[in-house]
């Protein structure tokens, strides 16, 4: 017989397998052209629900039917801009912070005591993008804010003109984006704690009868090198890891007042602005997300079109 050959267990993609620093990730936000001012949002996971909708997609089987499918309800508090930074040669040139803060965003981050500067006396730069912070305390779930740098789009004298129209204004979600668009989602994993190898990379389970543990590897190496190297199968770290999920419909869009979204599980009410996008997202209830416009489209996402009758 022909020797049985296995690939190796566990992607190397995601390298090394431990926690995320931070809940929010870093965004490379000159990949994304789209949009129409922010490229970006935070947005707050409230759980799932199913949607009774109406299939308008062309060419689909279910054309014309009413059929369920699932949605993730997202809770969108509106926006505030914390400090504008300015760019040169790819690198950070100057950091302006927003005058007339909130007195809580003063009381919950370390702060400055005089801002440096203003935006109007910047004159050496090529690029600006906005320091964007949620007023979390309007859903209840927290009241320090998320903090994250938000791309812009259009050209230099587009952004500067948004900056100086919304410098002191909250910017709701409704504005950002829009129903029926594609939009890509950044968060963490739901953390899963210290998981052994099994469930961590997938490997078999070793016969019944073998010794010193059926779920752990066979063998961690040769004798030569004298050494486990990193691509064993161990035990450790699982979840809490940072993923995107690119291309996510939306389904709708709005305000608490639109719709009655209450006594989700594990959340409680929507109180601000939602988002309900077809699908799965990851993280657990409350979990802190980045909404941005998509980096990489494809058409097959772009024709479906549900129209939302019911949730359930």
């Amino acid at each position: 017989m022909p020797t049985r050959k296995s690939p190796r267990k566990g992607s190397l993609q995601f390298w090394p397998r431990k926690r995320a620093t931070k809940f929010l990730p870093r965004v490379n936000w000159d990949a994304i052209d789209s949009g129409k001012n922010l490229k970006g949002f935070i947005c707050y996971k409230a759980g799932m629900a199913s949607g009774y909708v109406k299939d308008n997609t062309p060419d689909s089987m279910t054309k014309g039917k009413k059929i369920i499918i699932p949605l993730t309800i997202l809770e969108c508090p509106p926006l505030k801009i914390f400090s504008v930074r300015f760019y040169k040669n790819g690198k950070v040139s100057k950091d302006v912070l927003t005058e007339n803060l909130d007195k809580e965003l003063k009381r919950k981050l370390k702060l400055p005591k005089k801002s440096k500067g203003k935006i109007e006396d910047v004159k050496d730069y090529d690029d600006v993008k906005v320091i964007g912070y949620s007023i979390v305390k309007k859903t209840g779930l927290k009241k320090k804010p998320d903090l994250i740098e938000i791309g812009l789009a259009g050209s230099v004298e587009e952004k500067i003109n948004f900056i100086k129209e919304n410098l002191s204004k909250e910017i709701s979600v409704l504005d950002v984006f829009e129903k029926g668009q594609l939009v890509d989602l950044r968060g963490l994993t739901k953390g899963k704690g210290f998981s052994g190898p099994v469930k961590r990379f997938g490997i078999k389970l070793k016969f019944h009868k073998s010794e010193k543990g059926r779920r752990r590897p066979g063998s961690l190496g040769p004798w030569h090198p004298a050494r486990v190297i990193f691509r064993v199968p161990m035990a450790g770290q699982l979840g809490m890891f940072t993923r995107v999920i690119y291309n996510n419909k939306i389904i709708d869009i709005g305000k608490s007042s639109d719709k009655e979204l209450q006594n989700i599980k594990n959340y409680g009410n929507i109180k601000t602005d939602y988002i309900l996008v077809r699908g799965s997202i990851q993280g657990s209830a409350k979990r802190q997300l980045i909404i941005t416009h998509p980096l990489r489209q494809t058409k097959k996402q772009i024709k479906k079109d549900y129209e939302l009758l019911e949730i359930r």
